[in-house]
């Protein structure tokens, strides 16, 4: 058993999160997995630049609703919260969802598909200010 590294941190909060939702919107462990996947991301990319890519003039209504998100969740507003949440999320990484289209191209038989609904999502744009 090795001990948790930082990718690991943001892992676990990502499954926090799928198992909240699972659970039919499990109070408890979608914020746990919130706080984890926050946690993991600063560790990953360090305090500063996560701190500047939740600030940016652009990022500013994702971020507001990602909180606000976490927040409901906290109030016991579990299933508001997280499509809050979850629109936060997509108004904060919606750029990386092009990036990610780029990969998912070369999967075979359903690459072109993932491609074309990754691209939609993400209206074309590229990741010119993800934080790394």
């Amino acid at each position: 058993m090795h001990p948790p590294t930082n990718i690991d941190m943001t892992v676990q909060g990502g499954l926090f999160l799928f198992g909240g939702v699972l659970m039919f919107f499990d109070r408890s462990m979608l914020a746990m997995g919130n706080i984890l996947f926050l946690i993991g991301l600063t560790l990953i990319i360090g305090f500063h630049k996560t701190f500047m890519f939740f600030a940016r003039r652009q990022k500013l209504k994702g971020t507001a609703a990602f909180m606000a998100g976490i927040f409901l969740i906290l109030i016991r507003w579990p299933l508001v919260g997280f499509l809050v949440e979850l629109y936060g999320i997509f108004v904060l990484f919606g750029d990386f969802f092009a990036t990610i289209a780029s990969f998912a191209g070369n999967i075979p038989i359903v690459g072109p598909y993932l491609q074309l609904a990754l691209q939609k999502i993400s209206r074309g744009r590229r990741n010119a200010e993800l934080p790394v």
